[in-house]
């Protein structure tokens, strides 16, 4: 069964910014979904149609079989949403928040789950504070357990971990599998793509508006990484656009931790590592250290959006 059906989603702001363009997708009932994106890529547009924040400008979306757009009560109480932006009544405990966030989906606040929230997401010895009271990771829990005060089948968390610790993430992370194995789909945006590949199993990656692959992990992994040589050098590379012509084949990028060259395989099988050393060593010289991994998500996720930069030239 499908939980989220988006066919053709568009959206144009009033200053002709193009957020989104005849966006299509399909999130599986029970699945973890990863949807991916830069800055700007339109991601949060997509989720503020999905939340009734903001509108669209054409296309539809389904949730379990129901309209969006035409049957909002039934969908709302249905889906939970945790957004990027932290806003509370100042003067509200949390315990206050959730029972009015209750209400508001028309269910008697369940105490006993509300106070397995406050456990698993670390706030039980804050919950008599007021809002204003709490740090900002510990705001950004409260927005977690906001989203799942309802029970809903549909999460969508929206930079849910920005602002909180590694050992918090890592736990919050442990709830949420928790919640996706008992049948909860989830939706993720996330900057830590490492997080979104180790626990979704499905992605979606968009920018400037456009959808670029939506797959299950697993074949975007098997289908598009491949292995890459890495080259440190004791200046920081700056790749001219000579040097992206000549790197063409190994589609070459950079960051502070060196240079990066794709390797393919030739023919007779023989991995490129050699000849992608000796044109680095052609053009910037012998490097300090070298080797060869398997490329990641981020590895992947910065060439497919780097590719589509480069077509729109």
């Amino acid at each position: 069964m499908t939980a989220l059906e988006i066919h053709g989603l568009s959206k144009t702001y009033g200053n002709g910014k193009i957020a989104l363009q005849d966006v299509s997708l399909s999130v599986a009932k029970g699945s973890f979904y990863a949807l991916l994106g830069p800055n700007g890529a339109g991601k949060s547009t997509l989720i503020n149609i999905l939340a009734d924040t903001v509108r669209s400008g054409g296309g539809s979306v389904r949730l379990f079989g129901h309209d969006l757009f035409t049957d909002r009560s039934w969908c709302k109480r249905r889906m939970g949403v945790v957004p990027q932006e932290i806003a509370f009544d100042p003067f509200f405990t949390p315990r206050e928040v959730l029972h009015f966030t209750s209400g508001l989906f028309g269910k008697k606040a369940d105490d006993a789950w509300i106070d397995e929230l406050f456990d698993r997401l670390e706030l039980s010895q804050h919950t008599s504070k007021n809002t204003r009271q709490l740090s900002g990771g510990m705001r950004r829990r409260l927005l977690v357990a906001q989203a799942l005060v309802h029970r809903p089948e549909l999460v969508i968390l929206d930079e849910p971990t920005a602002g909180v610790d590694v050992e918090l993430r890592r736990r919050l992370w442990s709830f949420m599998r928790e919640l996706n194995a008992k049948g909860t789909t989830i939706l993720l945006t996330t900057h830590y793509l490492d997080e979104a590949e180790e626990l979704c199993d499905q992605v979606a990656i968009i920018n400037h508006g456009k959808l670029l692959t939506a797959q299950p992990m697993a074949d975007l992994m098997r289908q598009v990484a491949s292995s890459c040589l890495w080259l440190r050098y004791q200046q920081t590379i700056e790749l001219s656009p000579a040097d992206h012509e000549i790197l063409a084949q190994y589609a070459p990028r950079t960051d502070a931790q060196g240079l990066y060259l794709q390797l393919g395989l030739q023919d007779d099988g023989q991995s490129t590592f050699h000849q992608a050393y000796q044109a680095a060593v052609d053009r910037f010289g012998p490097p300090l250290d070298a080797g060869v991994r398997k490329e990641d998500l981020e590895d992947v996720f910065l060439r497919l959006t780097a590719r589509q930069v480069g077509e729109a030239k």
